[in-house]
């Protein structure tokens, strides 16, 4: 079957150990099936995979792609939730010491079948597309995680999101505004942040500029690059909220402003099968979609990781089958 995959690592230069070609269809074992991939989204998650970031070369060939959207062995249309946690684990995937994101362990979703478990999969919609729905899962859920479950922020109230164009970036502002939340952006250029401002922001700033008051809270997925500006945007009390670091793991720690302002930080990661249900419902009910930079059959995806490296992105790219 046609997949994109890596079979072994390369730090500095992620595209040239890209490969598009033929793999082994996969085989189920008790409680999973298979999936027909209709489509799947790129993430950083699958860059840092060609780099050998969270997966060592002896897990490798590996089919690359944390999410999807298909048709399942009964011919239902779904949504895989990527998470894959221990059979016996309860409760909160995101918690589950042993959890893995398919690519790391198990092969991806980035192939014309996909084998999960099958307490992974929840209906799609008939009001989203393959492609829609196929957003949802990492970039998208991630944001709904952020933005409704760890904040603790209401409605009303001002939220910075950090960089302006990226999957997660463009999904908070979406569902900031549907929700009611003031949405601020940042963005390297006239262009990203215009189109920021045209998916509902309300203002949008160049990276690092000094805002006109401070806010609430900061939704955080560049690092390095911005964590200073982030906490130093934020009101006493406020709360930064972190589930990326696109630039680089090394921020200045800013504590001092930390403790005596008294902010939070709160780290983040993916979501739920619940949380996950709960962002396809929220969708289906509003009408809210994902923003899509572009579309791209499989066998190009070679285009898509270079738009995402190179950072010409507005929303989400998306490999359909």
């Amino acid at each position: 079957m046609l997949a994109a995959f890596v079979s072994t690592p390369a730090p500095k230069d992620p595209l040239s150990v890209l490969e598009i070609g033929e793999r082994p269809e996969p085989e189920a074992p008790d409680g999973w099936t298979t999936i027909q991939v209709k489509a799947v989204s790129l993430n950083h998650h699958d860059l840092f995979s060609l780099q050998g970031i969270g997966l060592p070369a002896e897990r490798m060939p590996m089919i690359l792609g944390t999410d999807a959207a298909g048709i399942d062995e009964d011919g239902n249309e779904v949504v895989v939730h990527g998470v894959i946690s221990t059979p016996d684990w309860m409760g909160d995937e995101t918690l589950d010491p042993k959890r893995s994101l398919l690519s790391e362990v198990h092969q991806g979703s980035m192939a014309e079948k996909v084998a999960v478990p099958r307490r992974n999969l929840l209906p799609k919609p008939a009001e989203l597309s393959f492609a829609e729905a196929a957003c949802l899962p990492t970039a998208w859920l991630t944001a709904y995680r952020m933005l409704f479950v760890k904040s603790g922020l209401r409605p009303g109230q001002t939220v910075l999101v950090q960089g302006a164009s990226g999957g997660v970036a463009t999904a908070l502002i979406v569902l900031g505004r549907a929700a009611g939340y003031r949405i601020w952006v940042t963005g390297r250029s006239e262009e990203k942040r215009a189109a920021a401002l045209a998916l509902g922001a309300e203002q949008a700033f160049e990276s690092g500029a000094r805002l006109p008051e401070r806010v609430d809270g900061v939704m955080e997925t560049v690092g390095e690059a911005t964590w200073g500006h982030s906490i130093k945007s934020l009101k006493p009390g406020g709360v930064l909220v972190t589930s990326g670091a696109t630039t680089g793991f090394n921020p200045g720690a800013e504590l001092n402003r930390v403790f005596f302002t008294q902010l939070s930080v709160i780290g983040s990661t993916m979501g739920t099968k619940s949380e996950l249900e709960a962002l396809i419902r929220m969708c289906a009910v509003t009408g809210v979609r994902p923003q899509i930079d572009v579309e791209l059959p499989l066998a190009d995806a070679r285009e898509g990781f270079a738009r995402m490296l190179e950072g010409r992105t507005n929303g989400k790219i998306v490999f359909t089958l």
